[in-house]
């Protein structure tokens, strides 16, 4: 089997060449490139598994990099990886896509570790089932879920994370299990991550009355997603 593929976007030249070192290092084949443009023909012709995307780009802002490469290769894993530590920033990074983001500076073993944890989990595990909670209709096998007749664009961990909520529905589900099933048991790094794409979800699910399925926050526990 090839050692996956990684694609790094970063234009500051120690960042981007100690990143190649080290993921060439672990056995990954590594594209780094340092703008927006050649993101674009690397995503076409390499078809990484997963991208790490500096947000700051010379030619173009890194979130719409993001959503590119997402309607490009639907399965590659985007985490962003910048210096901007505003929520709002991580907030757009995540709307346009990336499933996981890192601030600079970072530690070089943690980012290691995320992309271990990243590789290692499949886009979803199918299931012949679809889970009804109210408004709410998922199927697990093709993916897809639906707000009444509405079907919601959901990235690849929000998806994970509503069926994993679905299928608990009216129960609390620990933050650490949501980290293991719907990330990776092996995860390592702070867990913010889960909170935006679950600010994510609520902005998507939300409805016109009480009829539509709320999530809860647990403070020190986790979530629970709410039967109507």
């Amino acid at each position: 089997m090839a050692a996956p593929h990684i694609l790094v976007v970063e234009d500051d030249e120690p960042i981007g060449r100690s990143l190649e070192d080290a993921l060439a290092a672990q056995g990954y084949r590594v594209t780094w490139v340092t703008t927006a443009a050649a993101a674009d023909i690397a995503t076409d012709r390499e078809r990484p598994d997963l991208a790490l995307v500096d947000l700051g780009l010379p030619d173009a802002d890194g979130v719409n990099l993001c959503r590119r490469i997402r309607a490009r290769r639907p399965t590659t894993t985007v985490v962003i990886v910048t210096a901007r530590s505003d929520e709002i920033d991580v907030v757009l990074g995540l709307d346009a896509g990336a499933d996981d983001y890192v601030t600079k500076p970072f530690r070089l073993t943690e980012l290691l570790a995320r992309i271990r944890a990243h590789l290692r989990r499949p886009h979803g595990e199918p299931s012949h089932d679809r889970l009804v909670v109210g408004h709410l209709t998922l199927d697990p096998e093709a993916r897809r879920a639906w707000l009444d007749d509405r079907e919601l664009e959901l990235r690849a961990k929000e998806f994970d994370l509503l069926a994993l909520l679905m299928a608990q529905a009216g129960r609390a589900v620990t933050r650490g299990r949501i980290m293991a099933e719907v990330w990776d048991e092996h995860w390592f790094g702070p867990t913010k991550t889960l909170d935006m794409h679950i600010s994510a979800l609520r902005r998507k699910l939300s409805g016109q009355d009480e009829a539509y399925a709320t999530i809860t926050t647990l403070r020190g526990v986790g979530y629970r997603l709410e039967l109507p």
